[in-house]
């Protein structure tokens, strides 16, 4: 039997990301349950759709999110990125 969630590994990033804005990438992944390839890969496309911008602090970076951006797939395009995470933890 296959494994599989019901959750993508672009929102179990945006999770981790909202939860720990300063993450290296390496917590993300491991958070994620993902290679830190993969997180790298998805970091890339969340902030080129707009979902979170990244600023560099020394070494690290820092992940803003933008809540107020819409889901993508036209199904839930009337829900936000805020909806999400606050329907999923007390990461808002």
């Amino acid at each position: 039997m296959s494994a599989w969630t019901f959750l993508t590994h672009h929102a179990h990033v945006l999770l981790q990301v909202s939860a720990n804005p300063d993450a290296s990438v390496l917590e993300i992944a491991e958070a994620a349950g993902i290679s830190t390839r993969s997180a790298v890969k998805i970091l890339g496309d969340l902030e080129a759709g707009g979902y979170l911008e990244r600023h560099r602090r020394g070494r690290r970076n820092h992940y803003v999110v933008h809540p107020e951006r819409h889901l993508r797939h036209p199904s839930n395009a009337a829900h936000t990125v805020g909806e999400l995470l606050e329907a999923l933890g007390d990461l808002t």
